[in-house]
């Protein structure tokens, strides 16, 4: 895919749609559009590795959980994040599980330029379409 990501025309909130040629690369690609917003990614050193364990009932859910796992992260510890591996998405009794290995290091205002501030995941217009060899995920980000 050329593509990673892209931001959708919205008139309040960041719309994003994230891409891959799997469920895994697409949402590889929503959490670093997510960290775009709020930072220049390129500016932020895999310096730290950390694993993260996600369940949720649905793929929606998934997303959500994800994405605000990552979130809380920052808002708690202070973490960005430029890179991310998810090693598995599995079906289980409960619905779905995400597997992931996220790099980064800690916010330092001197070496990170502060975007936005994302308050928020929603679930509002949010999208998961499967295309044979292609995934796109949409989503909105409260700011």
């Amino acid at each position: 895919m050329d593509k990673k990501f892209e931001f959708l025309e919205h008139t309040a909130d960041v719309y994003i749609a994230a891409y891959g040629s799997t469920m895994e690369e697409a949402y590889e690609n929503a959490a670093l559009a997510m960290f775009e917003v709020m930072t220049d990614t390129e500016k932020v050193a895999p310096a730290i590795e950390e694993t993260v364990e996600v369940e949720a009932e649905d793929e929606y859910a998934l997303l959500y959980s994800w994405l605000e796992t990552l979130l809380v992260k920052f808002e708690t510890q202070g973490m960005l994040y430029s890179e991310f591996k998810i090693a598995s998405i599995q079906e289980t009794p409960m619905g779905f599980k995400i597997k992931a290995t996220v790099w980064g290091e800690k916010f330092q205002p001197e070496k990170h330029t502060q975007k936005v501030a994302v308050k928020a995941v929603t679930y509002h217009r949010m999208m998961v379409i499967k295309e044979i060899e292609k995934v796109t995920l949409e989503f909105i980000l409260d700011i």
